[in-house]
């Protein structure tokens, strides 16, 4: 059985989808109404599950008429993504950040399933036994070297 943060981010995927400019605005008293949640569980799943690093950019504009727009990243080449994301992952990167990446690239259908197990392997924390930030400088430069891999395979 799902959980109602993974049924809201499904919704909002959805919406997501389906909307030919890959942005949709939302009140977050609306989908919590919808849900029959507390807004703070629609802030919980917008903040964990709709992250740069998975490939989305959430605005806010707060008050009467406040909403949460969320646009998914669009780049015109995976070149362009593969650039914005060994940016992103430098100097250091955290499990969690680098984990997100590798579903992002998992999802955008850049690697596989298996390839994203065997990666995910290589930057976790107990193959990586530095302390931090050691650990995330590591992380950070294994992350570079494969997505430099990646973005230039044929």
């Amino acid at each position: 059985m799902q959980n109602i943060s993974d049924i809201i981010e499904q919704y909002l995927k959805k919406i997501l989808d389906e909307n030919k400019h890959n942005t949709i605005e939302i009140k977050r008293s609306e989908i919590a109404d919808q849900f029959q949640c507390v807004p703070s569980q629609i802030n919980y799943v917008i903040k964990t599950r709709f992250t740069v690093e998975k490939g989305y950019i959430v605005e806010s504009k707060r008050g009467g008429g406040g909403y949460i727009r969320i646009s998914k990243v669009q780049h015109q080449k995976d070149s362009e993504m593969f650039e914005e994301i060994m940016e992103m992952t430098q100097p250091e990167v955290s499990q969690n950040a680098a984990t997100d990446v590798l579903e992002r690239l998992l999802n955008e259908d850049v690697i596989t399933e298996r390839e994203m197990r065997i990666m995910s392997r290589i930057i976790d924390r107990e193959v990586l036994a530095f302390p931090l930030p050691l650990r995330d400088e590591v992380r950070s430069r294994i992350m570079t070297a494969m997505l430099f891999t990646l973005k230039y395979k044929s």
